[in-house]
């Protein structure tokens, strides 16, 4: 399945590739490499509730940005939280990102052998084997309860609909 008219890279339209996910629904699980190359997939923080963070590549200045505000925002949300980064980066260059960054509240996940991620939720880049920039939050029944989509890959999210989905999907 492939979606067009949905988000534009540098102001030029794209295709991604897979569902239009919606929110209520269960969370499509996914297998992504970690940091040391150690699959991981939604079912391993079943139990937990998850900040999605989805950037095209932590080696560009907003994706940088985005992964270094939720490293911070990590130290105060409560210990049933997780936050996860996905980007098509190689996992080595995710380690060498984190190191350089102090980036170690947010588990950074690599999509780049399967796009198994971005196929799942829809956010695969066709033209670029990228993954569109996103947020989400999925609570601790791997339900979806929030989803944005930011209509320009290289903007920022708005955060602060992010944070009150998150502060309601907490308080339940």
């Amino acid at each position: 399945m492939e979606r067009n008219n949905v988000v534009t890279m540098k102001g030029n339209p794209v295709t991604l590739v897979g569902p239009e996910l919606k929110v209520g629904e269960k969370a499509p699980d996914f297998t992504v490499l970690d940091k040391g190359l150690s699959p991981k997939s939604l079912s391993d923080y079943t139990g937990k509730i998850k900040v999605i963070s989805v950037t095209p590549s932590l080696d560009t200045p907003v994706c940088d940005m985005q992964a270094k505000w939720f490293n911070d925002e990590a130290t105060s949300l409560p210990g049933d939280v997780v936050v996860l980064n996905v980007s098509m980066d190689l996992p080595f260059a995710i380690g060498r990102f984190c190191a350089a960054n102090g980036v170690d509240k947010v588990e950074v996940l690599s999509d780049h052998r399967d796009t198994s991620f971005g196929k799942s939720w829809g956010l695969l880049i066709k033209e670029l084997r990228l993954l569109t920039r996103a947020v989400a939050v999925v609570d601790d029944e791997d339900v979806l309860r929030y989803l944005q989509i930011v209509p320009e890959a290289t903007d920022s999210p708005d955060y602060d609909p992010l944070m009150e989905a998150l502060k309601s999907v907490v308080q339940r």
